[in-house]
């Protein structure tokens, strides 16, 4: 298991990495849900996502929504087909519409 963590990478940049598991959801969702985003959009990239399950793929979709209520639109890079399947088999996939 290898920690999930969160990293700025440039003004209007972020980078999700690691596992976005069960065990390291709690953790990371205690950190991202305080941010506040000033700017209007922003890119996460998820290229260094190793392993994603369920918890992971409703942490970000909660992040999505976090981020909306804040009038900022993300938009996620490098998307893990693992995810994507994920997305597909719970028939959440409407949900990441319009941030991939």
């Amino acid at each position: 298991m290898t920690k999930g963590n969160w990293q700025k990478l440039s003004s209007g940049s972020y980078e999700l990495a690691g596992d976005l598991t069960r065990d390291t959801v709690p953790g990371l969702w205690d950190d991202l849900q305080t941010l506040t985003f000033e700017q209007s959009s922003l890119t996460i990239s998820l290229s260094g996502v190793l392993r994603v399950d369920s918890s992971g793929m409703v942490m970000l979709i909660h992040l999505l929504e976090h981020a909306k209520k804040q009038n900022c639109h993300i938009m996620l890079s490098f998307v893990p087909q693992q995810l994507m399947t994920l997305a597909a088999l719970s028939s959440a996939e409407e949900l990441f519409l319009g941030h991939i």
